[in-house]
C-alpha cells in the first residue's frame, strides 16, 4: 500500500482501537492493543496493533520519531521487523510470521527490555475460528465464479480436483482457497464497470465520482479478491491512475467502510456466488466509502449465522490488516442481508457501529415458527376443510394465517385444485407465493440443494447431505440419539384461529375441527421427496393425481379417521431451541449500535418481506432494552400497484431510502463518537426519527408518535393509517408480536377456560371434553417464556 511513513504529529492516546485487547504491560507507560481482531481470534499470519505511550496523549513529533526508533519487536522469543505505518487514527503496527496455535508479541526497548506484551491465539485463514467442524462434502465456486483453480492442499486424500492449464489433476483442495488478487476497474458515464487499461491511458468514457469532502475524482476501483473462511471475499476501494495492486493509494477514502450483507436463502455446503452490484456498490464507493462483501454473509449458501458471523469478523480483520482501521464500519443488506445486521449486532457488538436493515426480519429461525404453519393451514382450507364455504373468499384464510391476502393474485393452480375436488379462492394469501417451498427446504432432507452442486465432491456423496436448515446448523443443534440434526418446529398446544373464534368469524365447531385436524410434520427423517410443484409436472398430475402436493402434505402428521382421533401435533427439540438462543441464531433484542429499518413497503403485492417484521424486531429491543431508541423505522410507499399484467403485478418503483439513512448513520455514528457518555439513544440526530414517505421519497410525517397503534393502545399515529400492518399464524392463535416462541408454555384446558382465553365464548361440557382430546397436554399460555428458553 502507499501509506506515509510515521513521521507526522499523533495523538497517540486518543487512537481508536477496534476492540479491547489482553496485555501484559511490564511498564506502566507502554501497552500493545491489537487494532485487526480480538487477540483470541487472529486470523492468518499476521496482527495490526498499536503502541500507547500513556500519560504522553500530546508528544511532538520528534518525540514520536525518537520513541519508535528505541523500541523493538519480539514474536515468540525473537526480534522482527514490523511494518510501521501512519493510520488514520495513529500509528499502526503490521507484524508478521504468527504461526498458528498461541502467539507471544513484546515490546521492547533496546536498553531497558520488555515493556509490555500480548497474548493472541491464531487461526488458519481458512477457518475455522469458533464455528466448529466445517461443511464436508462442498461445492468449491471459485473455478466458476473467478475462473480460478483452488490452491493444492498439501496434505489430504479428498476434496476438489485441481487442474492444471491442459486440464489434468495436480491435486486437491478441501478449502478450495485460491492466492488473493487484484483489478482494477472503472465506473462508465453510462453506469457499467469496464477494466481499466493497463496503458495507463484515460477512457473517454470514464464518470467522476464525487466524495463526500467535496472533492471530484476519477471514478477507479481497486477490487481485491480471494478466500477467507472458505467463502469468497471482495475488497472495493477507491483507486488512482497508476496504483499497483498491492501498492494502491487510500487518498480518496473516506474512512467509513461498508459491510455489504446479502440475503437469500440456502443450506450450506456451497462456496457461493459473488454480487458484483454488492460487492461494487457504485453509490457508496462514489462517495469514497470502501466496500467489503463475502459469499459468507450471503444467506443464500447457507443460513448457519454463526459461520457467517465469524466470517464478517474474519473479513473485516484482513481489510484493516491491508487498510488500516476505519473511522467506523457501517452496514446494508436486505432480507438475510438485515437479519443479519440485527443478529451480528447482538453477538459480536464490535463488529459494526452502524446499519441500514433493508425489508428484514429479526432473525430467520424465528421466521420458521409460523412459515411453517403455512401449508398445514392451507391444506386444512383447500382439503380437509374443503366443503366449508368460508375459505372460498380468499381474506377470510387470513383469519387462520394471518398474512396479508389480495383476490388480484389468482391462485395458479386453482384449475388443477378445481379438477381434482380440493377447495380454492379466487385470490391467494401470503403463504402461497411468497413462502410456497420454505418449509420443505428447511426440513425435508430429500428436498433441498446447494448452488452448483453438480461440482460438489467428493463425487458419490451428495445423496448422503441432510438437506436441512437443522442439518446446515446442526454444530449448533447438536444430533438426537440415532444421529439425527435436532429440530425446532412445535406446534403443541397451538390454538389455531383463536382470534377468529373470539371475534365471532368462525364457530366454536369450526375452531374445534380445525384444532383437531390441522396436525403438524413430521420428523426430517421420516420424510420423503416433495411432490409437483416443486418436482414433477403438470402431464405428471394428470396422469398420476397423487403426485400434486403444494402443501407437502406427504410429510405432514394427519388424522387417521376424518378427525375423530386428532391429528398429532409436532414437538420440538427443547435442547435445540435453548441453542438457537444460546448461540444467537434469535435475535433477542440486545442492540448494540443504531440502526435505521427501512421497508419499501409490498404487502399489497404479497411479498414475502411483511411489514409487520419491523415492530417485531422493536417489541425484542424494548422487552430487552427499555427502549427502542437504538432503532428507528422508515416505509417507502410502493402504491399503486401496477396490475395491468394480471400474471405480473408490479409495486412502483420507490425511492430508496437507503443513502439518506447512510448520511443520517453518518451524524448518529459521529455524534456517538465524540459524545461515548450518552449512549447511542441519546446521541440521536433530529433526521434520526421515525418516518414514512411517499414513493418520491417525499416525506409523509415523521416523530414519535407515527407508529403508534401497532405495539400500544394508542390511537393509530399518521403511517400507522397510512401502511396497514398484518400478523402471523401464531399472533391469530394469541402469541405476541415478537414471534420468538418456539415451544409455548402449557396450561389446561380449564385454566384456559376460566382465564379469557376465548373472551366471551363459553363452551359446553360436551365441547370441553374435546376441547382436552385434541389438547391432552395443554394449551399455549402466551404469558410465559418458551420452555427452551434459558433463563436469565
Amino acid at each position: 500500500m502507499r501509506l506515509k511513513l510515521l513521521f507526522t504529529p499523533l495523538v497517540i492516546i486518543l487512537a481508536l482501537a477496534w476492540l479491547p485487547v489482553t496485555s501484559h504491560a511490564a511498564n506502566p507507560h507502554y501497552d500493545l492493543k491489537v487494532l485487526s481482531s480480538a487477540p483470541d481470534q487472529v486470523s492468518g499470519t499476521d496482527v495490526l496493533v498499536q503502541v500507547l505511550f500513556k500519560g504522553h496523549p500530546l508528544e511532538s513529533e520528534p518525540a514520536v520519531q525518537s520513541r519508535l526508533r528505541q523500541l523493538r519487536f519480539w514474536l515468540n522469543g525473537q526480534p522482527v521487523n514490523p511494518e510501521i505505518r501512519a493510520g488514520r487514527h495513529g500509528h499502526e503496527v503490521l507484524v508478521s510470521g504468527l504461526r498458528e496455535g498461541e502467539n507471544r508479541l513484546e515490546l521492547h526497548h533496546r536498553r531497558q527490555g520488555p515493556l509490555a506484551s500480548v497474548d493472541l491465539t491464531v487461526y488458519p485463514v481458512t477457518g475455522p475460528i469458533f464455528s466448529g467442524p466445517q461443511q464436508y462434502p462442498f461445492v468449491c465456486t471459485v473455478t466458476t465464479e473467478l475462473g480460478k483453480q483452488p490452491l493444492v492442499d498439501t496434505d489430504g486424500d479428498t476434496g476438489f480436483p485441481v487442474l492444471d492449464e491442459q486440464g489434468s489433476q495436480i491435486g486437491l483442495s478441501r478449502d478450495c482457497s485460491i492466492e488473493s488478487y487484484v483489478t482494477f476497474l472503472y465506473r462508465t458515464t453510462g453506469g457499467s464497470w469496464a477494466p481499466l487499461p493497463d496503458d495507463g491511458s484515460r477512457p473517454d468514457d470514464m464518470a467522476s465520482a464525487q466524495l463526500t469532502d467535496g472533492r471530484t475524482v476519477d471514478f477507479i476501483v481497486r477490487q481485491e479478491r480471494g478466500t477467507i473462511n472458505r467463502f469468497i471475499y471482495s475488497f472495493a476501494t477507491l483507486a488512482e491512475a497508476g496504483d499497483e495492486p498491492w501498492g494502491a493509494s487510500t487518498a480518496n477514502w473516506n474512512g467509513r467502510l461498508l459491510f455489504h450483507f446479502q440475503g437469500g436463502v440456502g443450506i450450506g455446503h456451497s462456496q457461493g456466488s459473488i454480487s458484483n452490484s454488492r460487492a461494487l456498490q457504485p453509490d457508496t464507493l462514489q462517495k469514497g466509502y470502501a466496500v467489503i462483501y463475502s459469499t459468507g454473509t450471503r444467506t443464500s449458501p447457507h443460513y448457519n449465522l454463526q459461520v457467517g458471523g465469524e466470517t464478517a469478523l474474519m473479513v473485516k480483520e484482513h481489510f484493516i490488516k491491508r487498510f488500516g482501521v476505519p473511522d467506523y464500519t457501517v452496514a446494508i443488506g436486505g432480507s438475510g442481508g438485515g437479519i443479519q445486521q440485527y443478529v451480528y449486532s447482538q453477538n459480536h457488538p464490535d463488529l459494526l457501529d452502524g446499519g441500514v436493515p433493508q425489508y428484514s426480519y429479526p432473525d430467520m429461525v424465528t421466521q420458521t415458527i409460523h412459515i411453517g404453519d403455512c401449508e398445514l393451514l392451507e391444506y386444512y382450507m383447500d382439503a380437509t376443510d374443503r366443503g366449508n364455504p368460508r375459505w372460498q373468499t380468499t381474506s377470510n384464510r387470513s383469519w387462520l394465517v394471518g398474512l396479508n391476502s389480495n383476490d388480484r393474485y389468482p391462485d395458479p393452480f386453482a384449475q388443477i385444485k378445481q379438477m381434482l375436488g380440493y377447495s380454492t379462492a379466487p385470490g391467494m394469501t401470503e403463504c402461497i407465493p411468497a413462502w410456497r417451498g420454505l418449509t420443505p427446504l428447511v426440513m425435508n432432507p430429500h428436498f433441498g440443494w446447494a448452488e452448483n452442486q453438480e461440482l460438489m465432491q467428493p463425487e458419490g456423496v451428495m445423496d448422503d447431505v441432510r438437506w436441512t436448515h437443522y442439518s446446515d446448523a446442526k454444530n449448533i443443534y447438536g444430533v438426537d440419539e440415532n444421529g439425527e440434526p435436532r429440530t425446532l418446529f412445535d406446534n403443541v398446544g397451538v390454538q389455531y384461529g383463536l382470534e377468529a373464534l373470539r371475534e365471532g368469524k368462525v364457530t366454536k365447531q369450526e375452531f374445534l375441527k380445525l384444532n383437531a385436524q390441522v396436525g403438524g410434520w413430521k420428523q426430517p427423517s421420516e420424510m420423503v421427496q416433495e411432490g409437483f410443484p416443486f418436482l414433477g409436472s403438470v402431464s405428471d398430475v394428470l396422469a398420476d393425481p397423487t403426485t400434486f402436493d403444494p402443501w407437502s402434505s406427504r410429510n405432514m402428521n394427519l388424522s387417521p379417521d376424518d378427525g375423530a382421533t386428532p391429528a398429532p401435533r409436532t414437538e420440538g427439540d427443547v435442547e435445540a431451541i435453548r441453542a438457537a438462543y444460546n448461540s444467537g441464531l434469535v435475535f433477542d433484542g440486545q442492540l448494540n449500535m443504531p440502526v435505521i429499518d427501512w421497508r419499501h413497503y409490498l404487502e399489497e403485492v404479497l411479498d414475502m418481506h411483511n411489514s409487520h417484521q419491523s415492530f417485531s424486531a422493536r417489541q425484542r429491543i424494548v422487552n430487552r432494552m427499555g427502549d427502542a431508541g437504538n432503532q428507528v423505522i422508515w416505509f417507502t410507499d410502493t402504491r399503486p400497484t401496477d396490475y395491468s399484467d394480471p400474471d405480473e403485478p408490479e409495486p412502483r418503483e420507490e425511492f430508496n431510502q437507503t443513502w439518506m439513512a447512510l448520511e443520517v448513520l453518518h451524524d448518529w455514528i459521529t455524534n456517538i463518537q465524540q459524545n461515548p457518555e450518552l449512549g447511542i439513544a441519546a446521541n440521536r440526530p433530529m433526521e434520526a426519527q421515525d418516518a414514512c414517505f411517499n414513493t418520491d421519497g417525499s416525506l409523509i410525517d415523521a416523530g414519535e408518535t407515527v407508529w403508534n397503534g401497532i405495539l400500544d393502545d394508542e390511537a393509530a399515529g399518521t403511517c400507522t393509517n397510512r401502511f396497514q400492518t398484518y400478523t402471523t399464524s401464531r399472533m391469530e392463535a394469541g402469541g405476541p408480536i415478537e414471534g420468538s416462541i418456539f415451544k409455548c408454555s402449557l396450561k389446561s384446558v380449564n385454566t384456559a377456560l376460566s382465564d379469557g382465553t376465548y373472551g366471551q365464548v363459553s363452551f359446553t361440557a360436551e365441547e370441553t371434553t374435546r376441547l382436552n382430546e385434541i389438547f391432552p397436554d395443554g394449551v399455549c399460555d402466551y404469558s410465559q417464556p418458551d420452555q427452551g428458553r434459558p433463563a436469565g
